[in-house]
């Protein structure tokens, strides 16, 4: 009796909207918390082969660098972000969006955002077809969480995952495999193969070091989460050792973490090198494509991505419910390694390994890395995803994609 009332509510709430429609081109709404700027390449090819219309959240609770809105031919407007209490917020003008004639909605999957419910309910409502873009599941939610999130992502049509670590545990959760999609996730692809193109192994590091040492590299925010402490111990073990090796250590540290106290009472500030935050993309090619493998320890995210881009390994620890989605381009002996996590001892093992190639299988490594990035990790990849997607849901729109040759 109750389903029987819903669907008649359905109805209703249907015909009202299709009464007050406004006619324009089918098109696609684009509703995000924030545009950070390294999805700027992803955004700005939506922007041309979606043809979608972006409406963009002002910040979120966490400061992150953005991208500049107004490059995108299709933003619309800014959402401002209301915070409710110490987690959830809303964004304003978010919700009255259901109401304007878009027939396809992609929506942060983010559930502590309730404007995100709103939308997702009322499109329900109206028979809009919703995506939800997320990061799906960790692996540690409890019992209130897992039940929130699955009320949260069954409201959307689609889920779109950052990776299959996720796509598995949600299917293990009940949920229709047919409406959990990977769509990864992606930096500049294009334009960092060009830099690639340009880059050739050069004296950078042994000019800096004065020695011809293997380096190991960090990039990222420098925190207690990322465990750096681990990071220097075992350069202290392996230099002891006789394996000796550098370090450098690029980005920003925002929050107190005394690793650079530690560099000096261990021993070796002539082994670590602290660039600093970095943001010109010729300058990070140069450092990563001559390193010998990246580091993180804690956790790693989109530098995982970056690293393998320029060919160079990762190394980060097993422990999957606390990694970045991006942790899966990492591939056991082959795109890096997994160590167990907090173990200094298998860390070292880890890095020995992975700075004793021979440079034949230093180039085999660096050609299966960027192998692995464009299959799946691309700007392009993600968008043909949305393609698929969207105009297999929508004929209207299929139709129109092929009239602008978005087809």
């Amino acid at each position: 009796m109750t389903s029987g009332k819903n669907q008649i509510l359905s109805i209703s709430f249907r015909r009202l909207y299709l009464m007050y429609k406004p006619v324009i081109q089918p098109d696609i709404c684009c509703v995000s918390n924030v545009a950070p700027h390294y999805r700027e390449a992803v955004f700005k090819l939506m922007d041309r082969e979606l043809g979608c219309d972006f409406y963009i959240g002002d910040r979120i609770a966490t400061p992150v660098a953005t991208m500049n809105y107004e490059e995108l031919k299709g933003f619309r407007r800014i959402l401002n972000f209301v915070p409710l209490g110490s987690k959830f917020y809303w964004q304003k003008g978010a919700s009255k969006l259901s109401f304007k004639s878009y027939e396809v909605y992609i929506i942060d999957g983010e559930p502590y955002c309730l404007s995100n419910w709103s939308l997702l309910v009322i499109n329900r409502l109206l028979r809009k077809r919703s995506f939800l873009w997320s990061h799906g599941w960790y692996g540690d939610e409890g019992r209130v969480k897992k039940r929130i999130k699955k009320w949260f992502f069954n409201l959307a049509d689609t889920v779109l995952l950052y990776g299959d670590y996720a796509r598995n545990l949600m299917m293990g959760e009940g949920f229709d495999p047919g409406k959990l999609v990977s769509i990864y996730n992606s930096m500049d692809f294009p334009r960092q193969l060009d830099i690639f193109r340009t880059l050739k192994p050069s004296g950078i590091y042994r000019d800096h070091f004065n020695n011809a040492g293997p380096v190991l590299l960090y990039i990222g925010r420098i925190q207690q989460s990322k465990r750096l402490d681990l990071l220097v111990e075992s350069i202290r073990r392996l230099n002891y050792q006789g394996d000796h090796c550098n370090l450098v250590i690029i980005g920003d540290e925002v929050e107190t973490t005394n690793i650079r106290d530690l560099v000096s009472t261990s021993g070796l500030s002539d082994n670590v090198w602290f660039t600093g935050p970095l943001f010109e993309e010729e300058r990070l090619g140069e450092l990563i494509y001559n390193a010998d493998v990246c580091v993180s320890p804690g956790n790693v995210g989109l530098t995982a991505i970056h690293c393998l881009t320029y060919g160079t390994p990762v190394i980060t620890n097993d422990n999957f419910t606390n990694q970045g989605p991006e942790f899966e381009v990492i591939r056991e002996n082959v795109t890096g390694a997994f160590f167990k996590e907090n173990s200094v001892e298998d860390l070292c093992r880890k890095i020995k390994a992975w700075t004793s190639l021979s440079s034949e299988n230093r180039e085999s490594t660096r050609k299966q890395c960027q192998t692995i990035i464009a299959e799946h990790y691309t700007p392009q990849y993600q968008v043909n995803v949305l393609k698929n997607l969207i105009y297999k849901y929508s004929p209207p729109l299929r139709a129109y994609a092929k009239q602008l040759g978005r087809g």
